[in-house]
């Protein structure tokens, strides 16, 4: 999936392919079934990872996009692990969101497990600011953007979220999006004992994200925050600045009560 000169509505950011998926795709399943222009965008090419190769994940993302309906995909290469930021990173983000203009940037979270993480929200806070700047050159042609909103998705440490985003109706096509990812999650037929007898055989470890506990860990995250506004799934978010709201009616739970 080539990436385009177009205009998006919604423009998730992740520091690696897989991380918006797992946190926030069945969001941008949402969107997009409700006819907005969705994209995705991954900083590095996930070539790190203990499991699976840059060309087993950049072939995992794009059957990703595809189950959830997003337009756009394009994989940066800002370096898996070695991500430091800086202006030459910060243009790069910059002229993908004056190319495609969102109005709402989803980006990671400020603290997580994975060091690129928080490095990537400080990148994508930083570029979206200076996206907004006239006079902030960052070697593109397109004028000056500022998207409406970022909103932060919830990785691995957990967080008291904003607002929570009801997913039951495209959890289905989150789980198609996570199963693309065969190198990096536990599949079914995958089980600890499976692993443990491919590593014995040299092929590629067991790691934590691979494993069922992970894969269980999700959809129970999702439950949680669910339950909490009367939903069977739901995803969180974190934003810094209060949310506008045109309808408090529309903010009532659902659910039993």
């Amino acid at each position: 999936m080539r990436p385009e000169r177009a205009k998006l509505d919604v423009l998730a950011i992740g520091a690696h392919p897989d991380d918006v998926e797992l946190a926030c795709g069945g969001t941008l399943a949402l969107l997009a079934e409700r006819g907005s222009k969705v994209g995705i965008l991954h900083l590095t090419r996930g070539e790190a990872g203990s499991r699976g190769t840059a060309q087993d994940r950049q072939r995992e993302a794009e059957t990703a996009t595809e189950a959830l309906g997003a337009s756009i995909l394009e994989i940066l290469d800002f370096g898996d692990g070695m991500m430091r930021g800086g202006e030459a990173q910060e243009n790069e983000i910059i002229d993908r969101l004056r190319r495609w203009r969102p109005e709402i940037v989803l980006g990671p979270p400020a603290v997580d497990r994975h060091p690129d993480h928080g490095r990537a929200h400080d990148l994508v806070e930083a570029a979206v600011f200076y996206s907004g700047l006239h006079r902030r050159a960052a070697g593109g042609t397109g004028e000056p953007h500022r998207p409406g909103a970022v909103f932060h998705y919830m990785q691995h440490d957990s967080f008291e979220p904003r607002f929570v985003v009801d997913v039951t109706s495209t959890w289905a096509k989150k789980i198609a999006a996570l199963d693309a990812y065969e190198s990096q999650l536990h599949r079914t037929g995958s089980g600890s004992e499976a692993d443990s007898t491919s590593q014995a055989e040299g092929a590629e470890p067991a790691t934590k994200v691979s494993s069922l506990e992970y894969r269980l860990a999700v959809e129970g995250r999702a439950r949680h925050f669910g339950s909490l506004i009367g939903a069977e799934l739901g995803e969180p978010f974190h934003s810094r600045l209060p949310l506008a709201i045109a309808d408090p009616m529309a903010l009532v739970p659902g659910g039993l009560r």
